[in-house]
């Protein structure tokens, strides 16, 4: 399977709470629910697309708390995305949790990297990661992502924790698709593309 990174980010890169002030309001964030005002039908299309490719979901303990409280309320099978959280295996990266009750969910413990790699070996279109902010660090660390699926909202915050934070491991992405919806929203594909390159501007020196 191909592993997948889908998420919500503010033009400087916040992931945190996308969705609604009491989804992830720790070390004092009080902006959750900034994605909300820029919904509409072209992102909503975008996003079952992508969840059309599932063949499992690994999650973040605290994504994987808030999906669980929120996708098994909506119980209709041809819902295109409840239908998919439901019913697929869904792998939660956590050292806290012993056990998880959603349906068809499994706990990863100990050496997440490792036990990813080898989810990757299964067959299936794709391993998809939503949100999940804490795992992502640890999947672009060890260069295990495929591809970046991002949705860039028009609004900046100046806080909250970030998909590409200090110290993130350096490379180079290639985009292979873009759009930007009516409100502003730009939703763009990339894949890794190897190292940074580096060049200069600066003029040539003087004989």
């Amino acid at each position: 399977m191909r592993l997948t990174i889908n998420t919500f980010l503010t033009l400087d890169g916040v992931l945190q709470a996308p969705g609604g002030p009491d989804e992830d309001p720790s070390s004092g964030f009080t902006h959750g629910g900034w994605a909300f005002p820029y919904d509409d039908d072209q992102g909503g299309t975008a996003i079952v697309d992508w969840f059309g490719h599932a063949s499992a979901f690994l999650l973040g303990r605290k994504t994987y708390e808030i999906f669980a409280g929120h996708w098994p309320r909506v119980t209709d099978p041809a819902d295109p995305i409840a239908g998919k959280l439901n019913a697929l295996p869904k792998y939660v990266a956590s050292t806290t949790m012993e056990s998880a009750e959603w349906n068809n969910s499994t706990v990863l413990g100990g050496d997440v990297a490792a036990k990813v790699t080898k989810l990757k070996e299964l067959p299936g279109d794709e391993l998809q990661v939503h949100g999940s902010g804490e795992l992502a660090q640890t999947l672009i660390e060890h260069d295990l992502i495929d591809e970046y699926r991002l949705f860039y909202y028009p609004v900046h915050l100046g806080s909250g924790k970030k998909l590409f934070r200090d110290g993130a491991r350096p490379a180079a992405l290639r985009l292979v698709s873009s759009l930007v919806t009516g409100p502003g929203v730009i939703i763009a594909s990339y894949v890794p593309d190897g190292p940074p390159r580096y060049g200069s501007y600066a003029l040539p020196a003087e004989s």
